[in-house]
């Protein structure tokens, strides 16, 4: 079955309720003070199947003072029936509403003349001719005006025939989305526990799903889902959902609130906007504050107009003028989930009436930006390649995924040249180019400073760059200019090329430690008897440490690889003997100095392994 979400907008006692109330059977006003009052104050829900479609019909209020109401209702609307009473024709909140859905670019509707059963044909026919100049170069222009009585039910049959019309030309909502939820209510019910409400704008979810509630984190089970009074296994983006939840409180969720997948999505407090200005509201200037609705939310917020080169903030001419079309960005008071391509709805702070609304453009923004930046980021899909190159290392996809809203496979497709993925992370050939640049040139310095060292330490580099390690590495493993070995980084044309008192000083050093067998002299005594000064003596030993004619046992102690060949060939032949220190020493000929050093080494090396105080020969 399809759904189909219409909303209802008109002035206050146009017949809104009465109306939807005619057409489904459902009295919508649900509170006590609705019902003694006689207006809708919050939100009604309502459905009715037509054929294979199932219309969820969201009655929104008309009293100016509930406008907040009415905005928290219009989020996922497919159609809207633009309700005028046939007695009183266009008033205040009928002109309002039709602004917010217009804004909010609800892509179709129709235009419903109630109380017709009220006025004859004359006024009738009066109030068509207002209601079609009224709507005129809308997206109401041609759309079906359709006199009907609530009371008499003139004229019902022929709206639902036009309900169903219109229907058929609605494309279905995407379910393979990310699953987005705007909450419209919270309460408690007996027997269930917390339950929340709202439109399924996107996405699918599943009893046993978990989620997560933006802003403020908190997550629950879902227990149970119901879909326009029915308990159901899943709900797919266009229903009307009801969501029992177990492991939050109704107190800690309330409308405003979006219920997301676990860590996708984050809530921000600055976002930039594509934003257009009532042509009958007042000029709005730079830091002036508002309020900003988006799905469910009001927050109170700050516009901050981004103004053209060259236009100073605080002048006349930075000012956004009635009916232009700009970009504005907006510091909200409080952390709100929005998406780019959420269309939003901003108020004036006082007096409180609609003035604008726009598109979100970015949602982390940086501190400087500039229109021609807004203007690349009119397509989700093309601000990929602005926020990869404006990041200090790239993006990994789960942050490409919670910067735009897009799935993965979207984001993929726009990873083309000059982006590409390396190491999980979508990088600029850019970043790429100047990252390598850097390496090599630090590299170069290094080995003109230190000619006899095999190369730097790559941790030292990637540290200073501060990249991810595994970045790095793939980074690195691009250019073949640059050779990794081990702990080292060096340039492919580097090579340790000894002069011939460093030839001598390397073959001494050897010598030494090979003559000293087990009981080798003391590190600082050989490398004085080297020839060389103390700093080239220790770049020769590390020079043969590296190509494995001596090997390191401890901090100070140095043996000559035959040395450590000759003991393994001793201990041998004494396969699983257990043996303790003394013995050892007996076999070796070395002191206790030497044979507790020895002992550690074999036992890294697994070929001896400690156990209590005595050792066995693996």
């Amino acid at each position: 079955m399809r759904h189909i979400i219409v909303g209802t907008a008109g002035h206050i006692d146009h017949g809104k309720t009465s109306l939807v109330r005619a057409l489904t059977g459902v009295d919508t006003d649900r509170l006590e003070e609705e019902k003694r009052r006689g207006i809708s104050i919050d939100l009604g829900f309502a459905h009715l199947d037509l054929g294979a479609t199932r219309i969820a019909f969201i009655d929104v209020p008309g009293h100016e003072r509930f406008i907040k109401n009415m905005l928290a209702g219009t989020g996922g609307v497919d159609l809207v029936l633009l309700i005028i009473a046939a007695d009183e024709s266009i008033k205040p909140q009928t002109r309002e509403h039709f602004d917010i859905c217009r804004l909010l670019r609800i892509p179709r509707g129709i235009v419903v003349l109630t109380k017709a059963d009220l006025v004859d044909e004359d006024i009738l026919g009066l109030v068509r001719l207002e209601a079609e100049e009224f709507v005129r170069g809308s997206f109401l222009d041609a759309a079906p005006i359709v006199a009907v009585s609530a009371t008499t039910g003139a004229g019902l049959d022929q709206l639902r025939q036009a309900i169903s019309a219109l229907s058929a030309t609605v494309l279905e909502k995407d379910s393979s989305r990310h699953f987005r939820l705007p909450v419209d209510r919270s309460f408690s019910m007996r027997g269930f526990g917390t339950v929340v409400t709202g439109t399924l704008i996107s996405g699918k979810l599943h009893v046993e799903d978990e989620v997560e509630a933006l802003p403020g984190g908190r997550r629950a089970r879902v227990r149970g889902i119901q879909t326009h009074g029915k308990a159901v296994e899943s709900a797919e983006a266009g229903e009307r959902t009801a969501l029992n939840l177990a492991g939050v409180d109704p107190a800690d969720l309330h409308r405003g609130l979006s219920l997301v997948r676990p860590g996708l999505f984050e809530a921000v407090t600055v976002i930039d906007t594509a934003f257009e200005l009532l042509p009958g509201a007042s000029p709005l200037k730079h830091r002036a504050p508002v309020h900003f609705h988006a799905g469910t939310a009001e927050v109170e917020a700050e516009a901050r107009l981004i103004a053209p080169p060259g236009v100073a903030l605080n002048s006349v001419a930075a000012r956004v003028k009635p009916g232009e079309k700009t970009f504005v960005r907006f510091v909200l008071r409080e952390p709100l989930l929005v998406l780019p391509g959420d269309r939003f709805i901003v108020r004036m702070f006082s007096p409180v009436v609609t003035i604008g609304g726009g598109d979100v453009l970015d949602i982390h923004p940086p501190k400087k930006t500039s229109v021609a930046r807004c203007e690349r980021l009119k397509a989700p899909a093309a601000a990929i390649p602005v926020y990869v190159t404006e990041s200090a290392h790239g993006l990994t996809l789960p942050q490409l995924i919670a910067r735009t809203g897009l799935r993965e496979s979207e984001i993929k497709k726009e990873i083309v040249a000059p982006l590409s993925v390396l190491a999980g992370f979508v990088v600029a050939e850019s970043f790429v180019a100047k990252l390598l640049e850097r390496v090599k040139a630090a590299l170069l310095a290094f080995h003109l400073k230190n000619p006899l060292v095999a190369g730097l330490a790559k941790e030292d580099i990637r540290s200073r760059e501060d990249v991810p390690p595994a970045l790095f590495d793939a980074v690195l493993a691009t250019e073949k200019t640059i050779v990794s070995e081990g702990d080292l980084l060096r340039l492919a044309s580097h090579k340790v090329a000894l002069k011939q008192d460093e030839t001598a000083a390397t073959e001494k050093i050897e010598e030494l430690f090979l003559a000293g067998g087990l009981a080798v002299p003391a590190l600082s005594e050989v490398l004085a008897k080297s020839g060389v000064d103390p700093a080239r003596a220790r770049n020769l030993l590390q020079l043969l440490l590296k190509s494995g004619k001596l090997l390191r046992v401890g901090a100070d102690l140095v043996y000559h690889a035959h040395a450590i060949a000759d003991l393994r060939a001793v201990l041998a032949p004494r396969k699983g003997q257990r043996f303790s220190v003394p013995e050892f020493k007996d076999w070796t000929g070395v002191s206790r100095k030497y044979a507790i050093p020895l002992l550690e080494f074999l036992d890294q090396q697994r070929v001896t392994r400690r156990d209590g105080d005595t050792r066995i020969v693996l």
